[in-house]
């Protein structure tokens, strides 16, 4: 009687494994519709213990101990049952191929799941079984054979040659002990007989092609071969796999014809990688990010070029007012058909002809997305639908959320990035969490402005951004003389352009106990500043809340905007109080007395009824942290210069009288102004005009402690004279302040003291490029009269962007911006390619010997300003550690300004892109070398300190999304930031392959789990009870329960079921959840509600609908690294 294996009450491998040890055995006979190599750990042991026979086959005789019949393989078997005949064979080479073409799908198996030590121990068993010709394959190709039978031969035995197995067990894992499954033992001779024959004759069968050799090769070369890597090899797999969109545009895009002898290499690879962003459908832009003084504005006219050759369209250009001049000769240079307009002038969107290409030069001014130009270029672009490349030498200030207000301008609420931000999802618990906590799609920039990690926006930024730093280009694109051993570039001519070295200088001033300077630092000073009120931003809090119910809608959403508005302004008042004071004790009385001067206009209108002045300097100004000068251009119109009498020094009205005599003229000449909004005074409490003359109290009580300001004794003014008379006598120097008052001020007093051949640029100057091309003549390739040109600039950081001075190499920070970025900016300025000059000198003023003081009193500030939360600017982050940066300016630290020129702050694509290229220049065998290293290898080498002790992991999802983990050795996160991570890698070729760390691989399993873990259904997750999709979805239920009326019809109750299902099972558009969101708050009736809810739904209107099938797939383990310590 046969024996029965099901795997439940007898598992077959038992039953497997005990006919091929019984006694007598000497060979095997396997016969399967499917194999998996890794399912071979079944038999393993029990084949080497196998001493073999001869059988025949094709009337040969040869030695067999284990033949294997694959019956059910798939890929491309038709190819090769097709070239048969029933007269000849194709010939070898062909087969050959086809045999590989077959194999391919056993390479894959070995890329699929979870590597394990036993997985690895019994595919290098097979391989050595297989070379030992233990163990023969073959496929079986002439019609699909789903047969499982598997024969056991014992020729001397007399009664029991051979013992059979038959059912439905295939040689895997799963068909071997997991499922249920039905095979029987048959013993009696006959049956077994005709089972063998049967066998022997698909063995023979010319359609049955033995792979053992294919296999062999499969298993050697994949991560389970016996084989050492080097770990160098797998560091450059890495950097291969991440660089893979970075070679992909080098490979497919070549430089206009025009440009090849204009651009470095470096500045053809980023034309080409952006040319390969912006031609990708699904992202619509790239980003510039390259650190100032590298080239960004003549790589951008390559890019333009490029479009204009290929599709012949024309190309828009939107910059800053003061670089129109400087786009318009590069237009002219390369005969490009392009417009430029000012980023600060209205588009009249609907009118603008078709571009193909928008380039937005410096769009880092863009960040605040509620700003009208922002809106107005945004509108643009979405009405073009043009591919948009920004530039920009800082992508972000202070937060994350610059970038993403930059890659708005082209990216929508909903678009699909494909991929999620990974790291804030671990983070908070994975997908689920993040459905519960937010309503935003997935894979859109809202949910990546959720994250504040780090990884996150790297990887996002990897989609659209090239941004490389100095020392980025000195290490891997620069030449060294041999002579001097400076770093240069070599211009197509031959000519060499040296990087030059940074010098911080302090210029250190006196200050005396009691002058004009010291009162200006004082204690009194600080508590009358902190003391202040500002009622003027404060509005809300000054509300009749009574009275506003009575206001027009128009009136209470500009009470909603002073709201938010005003909470920032309040923050970024009080700091700019300081920050005058650090630029010029002028510029800070000129503050205080515009204070006092609006405070007065807002009590004349309540005096006299009148409605309230806002928008004025009540809105935030979009440019308050790129350009303080700018700020002042908006807000003032009256001429300071008048408060200088005949003995030169600078008088405040002390009087109150004298303001209120001024407000009556200042109110009128706000009537006409097209950026201000009125407010009627009627809503607000009398306790509003009670603050605003109290802070002129307390104002008018500053300047009677300041008194007037004397020019001749101010003694940072003095310096400068010094710096420029005797110091720097006869070479050209850039004099940068933050505020135009400054600038105006230093400006004339040089002018006074008889210093020749000097100009000031603000923002309000007309002719600003004119004055660079006379001021740096040489690299703006102006021609210009040596009698002509200008020595000393005075400028606000209106010339920190785009433009070219490095005719000079000296620059003087007369004031200390609180942000670093916007020092290393002023030095990027000189500090460009073709600086003829060794060394840029950076000097910085700082009264002698109360640098400390300084750093007390800014941090005290900033303590003071952010005790309530809400009240700084999301932009206004104070100090950024800046106390360490100041002292090392005020010590002449060398490298202290040179900022974020750093290998962190390179895109990570531009990164290991450089990797990969250093490596196959040295070495051009790993071009073919580092693609065939399959997935899953991995290599160990040793690590700088036992803390570094363990595995990295590079996984991919299956939207594309590189997952770098790098576990310790007790199965702790240590990083999981691609840069950190890459360089814990990073070693040469003569790094030795260390042994692995017996949980090498159980750690890499734990890494692509606890990716595999996050990709939950989030199907049915509505938020929180506040969030507009639960509100939606509540109410719509409710509304589907009430009974068929004359309008609430079947038909009507079905679509809105479908509705109601979409809702729930999948995030709301943008779109739909504001109008909804809106609707509700407005109160619209429910059948109002319903409606456009079903209107929405058939149009495709309602929800991100992810028809993605590929979501729920496993992780792809590219390799990893162990580090042993």
């Amino acid at each position: 009687m046969a024996r029965i294996y099901d795997n439940i009450e007898t598992k077959f491998t038992e039953g497997l494994q005990g006919i091929i040890t019984n006694v007598g055995v000497k060979r095997v006979d396997f016969c399967v519709g499917y194999f998996n190599l890794r399912g071979w750990n079944i038999v393993v042991d029990q084949v080497d213990t196998i001493t073999g026979d001869f059988v025949y086959e094709d009337d040969k005789r040869i030695f067999r101990k284990c033949r294997l019949l694959i019956g059910m393989h798939q890929p491309s078997d038709e190819l090769i049952r097709q070239l048969y005949t029933e007269q000849q064979l194709p010939d070898a080479n062909y087969v050959s191929q086809c045999k590989l073409a077959i194999a391919h799908d056993f390479r894959r198996q070995l890329q699929l799941g979870f590597p394990t030590k036993q997985d690895e121990f019994t595919l290098r068993r097979l391989s050595a079984q297989m070379k030992d010709e233990k163990v023969c394959v073959k496929l079986y190709l002439r019609e699909p054979l789903h047969a499982k039978l598997y024969l056991a031969h014992r020729p001397d035995d007399n009664f029991n040659k051979i013992q059979a197995i038959m059912g439905s067990s295939n040689l895997t894992y799963s068909g071997l002990t997991k499922q249920g499954e039905l095979n029987a033992e048959f013993g009696d001779s006959d049956s077994a007989e005709k089972l063998a024959s049967w066998f022997d004759d698909r063995w023979e069968d010319k359609f049955c092609l033995d792979i053992t050799k294919e296999l062999i090769e499969i298993i050697d070369n994949s991560w389970a071969g016996d084989k050492e890597i080097p770990p160098y090899y797998i560091y450059l797999k890495t950097a291969y796999h991440l660089s893979e969109e970075a070679r992909s545009g080098i490979k497919e895009f070549s430089i206009p014809t025009e440009f090849r002898g204009a651009l470095f290499d470096f500045q053809q690879t980023a034309v080409k990688i952006a040319a390969r962003h912006l031609n990708n459908e699904k992202r619509g832009g790239a980003m510039i990010g390259d650190v100032v003084g590298l080239g960004k504005t003549i790589t951008a006219c390559a890019i333009a070029k490029m479009y204009e050759n290929t599709f012949g369209s024309n190309t828009l250009i939107i910059c800053p007012a003061n670089l129109q001049d400087m786009w318009e000769k590069y237009r002219k240079q390369y005969d490009m058909k392009a417009d430029i307009m000012s980023m600060s002038k209205p588009i009249d969107v609907d009118n603008a002809r078709y571009y193909k290409l928008i380039i937005v030069d410096e769009s880092h001014n863009l960040r605040n997305s509620q700003g009208i130009r922002y809106r107005n270029i945004r509108d643009l672009i979405q009405k073009q639908d043009c591919k948009v490349l920004l530039l920009t030498a800082t992508p972000y200030n202070k937060q994350y959320k610059d970038l993403s207000s930059q890659l708005r301008l082209f990216i929508d609420d909903d678009m699909d990035l494909g991929i999620r931000p990974e790291a804030y999802i671990r983070a908070i618990g994975g997908e689920r969490k993040f459905a519960e906590k937010h309503e935003d799609f997935i894979r859109s920039i809202k949910a990546f402005e959720r994250s504040e990690c780090q990884e996150d926006w790297q990887e996002l930024m990897k989609l659209f951004l090239i941004r490389r730093t100095r020392t980025f280009i000195k290490e891997n694109y620069a030449k060294t003389d041999p002579k001097n051993k400076r770093k240069y570039l070599e211009f197509k001519d031959g000519h060499k352009s040296y990087f030059p070295d940074r010098i911080p200088k302090a210029v250190k001033f006196n200050t005396v106990e009691g002058d004009q300077y010291s009162r200006l630092y004082s204690k009194e000073m600080i508590d009358f500043m902190e003391s202040l009120k500002l009622p003027r931003y404060g509005l809300t809090h000054y509300l009749d809340e009574k009275k506003a119910e009575a206001a027009s809608k128009y009136e209470s959403n500009l009470i909603d905007n002073l709201s938010r508005a005003g909470a920032q302004m309040m923050g970024f008042c009080k700091s700019t109080f300081f920050k005058r004071i650090d630029s010029s004790g002028y510029a800070f009385l000129l503050t205080l007395y515009r204070h006092i001067l609006r405070n007065a206009v807002y009590i004349y209108a309540i005096d006299n009824k009148l409605k309230l002045p806002v928008s004025d300097e009540n809105t935030f100004p979009e440019d308050f942290l790129e350009d303080a000068d700018i700020n002042d251009a908006n807000a003032d119109s009256e001429n300071s210069q008048e408060f200088f009498s005949n003995s030169n020094l600078l008088t405040i009205p002390k009087d109150m009288k004298a303001y209120m005599e001024k407000a009556e003229t200042y109110y009128n000449g706000l009537i006409g102004k097209n950026n201000v909004q009125w407010i009627d005074s009627k809503y607000f409490k009398r306790t509003l005009k009670q603050g605003l003359k109290k802070d002129c109290e307390q104002l008018l009580a500053m300047i009677n402690l300041c008194e007037a300001w004397n020019p001749q004794t101010d003694q940072k003014l003095n310096e400068l004279e010094k710096l420029l008379s005797n110091t720097h006598k006869d070479e050209k120097v850039v004099v940068f302040t933050q505020y135009s008052d400054t600038a105006n001020y230093i400006y004339k007093q040089l002018e006074k003291r008889g210093i020749k051949n000097i100009e000031k640029v603000t923002g309000a100057t007309k002719n600003s490029t004119s004055i660079v091309e006379r001021f740096s003549p040489i690299s703006n390739k102006a021609d210009i009269e040596k009698e002509n040109e200008l020595r000393i600039l005075i400028a606000t950081d209106v010339l920190s962007e785009g433009q070219n001075l490095q005719d000079a190499h000296i620059i003087v920070n007369y004031d200390l911006p609180w942000a670093i970025i916007r020092l290393i900016q002023r030095a990027g300025r000189v500090d460009r390619i073709d600086q003829s000059s060794e060394k840029i000198y950076c000097y910085s003023f700082f009264p002698a010997d109360e640098v400390e003081k300084i750093i007390s009193l800014r941090t005290r500030l900033n303590e003071r300003i952010n005790e309530n939360a809400g009240i700084v600017g999301s932009d206004e982050v104070f100090f950024e550690g800046n106390e360490q940066n100041l002292r090392d300016m005020y010590n002449e630290k060398s490298g202290s300004l040179d900022g974020d020129d750093d290998d962190v702050d390179v895109d990570l694509g531009s990164f290991a892109y450089q990797i990969w290229k250093n490596a196959t220049d040295a070495n051009p065998k790993l071009k073919n070398i580092i693609p065939a290293i399959p997935n899953i290898a991995y290599s160990t080498k040793a690590a700088t300190n036992i803390s570094e002790n363990g595995v990295i992991t590079y996984a991919r999802t299956y939207n594309d999304f590189d997952v770098l983990t790098w576990y310790n050795s007790e199965g702790d996160i240590v990083s999981q930031s691609q840069n950190r991570i890459l360089q814990a890698m990073a070693c040469t070729i003569n790094e030795p392959c260390l042994p692995a760390q017996e949980n090498h691989l159980a750690l890499v399993e734990k890494a692509v789990k606890s990716i595999k873990n996050e990709n939950t259904n989030v199907g049915g997750i509505l938020g929180s009870r506040f969030s507009t999709k639960r509100k939606i979805y509540e109410l719509l239920n409710h509304y589907y329960e009430q009974p068929l009326t004359l309008f609430n019809t079947q038909e009507k109750k079905e679509l809105l079921k479908f509705a109601i299902d979409q809702i729930y099972n999948n995030p709301l558009l943008e779109n739909s959840k504001f109008i909804l969101g809106r609707m509700m708050r407005t109160g619209n009736t429910h059948d109002d509600i319903v409606d456009t809810v079903i209107e929405m739904y058939e149009n495709a209107n309602l929800c991100r609908v992810d028809e993605d099938k590929t979501k729920h797939k496993d992780p792809v383990i590219i390799c990893s690294m162990g580090l042993k310590a």
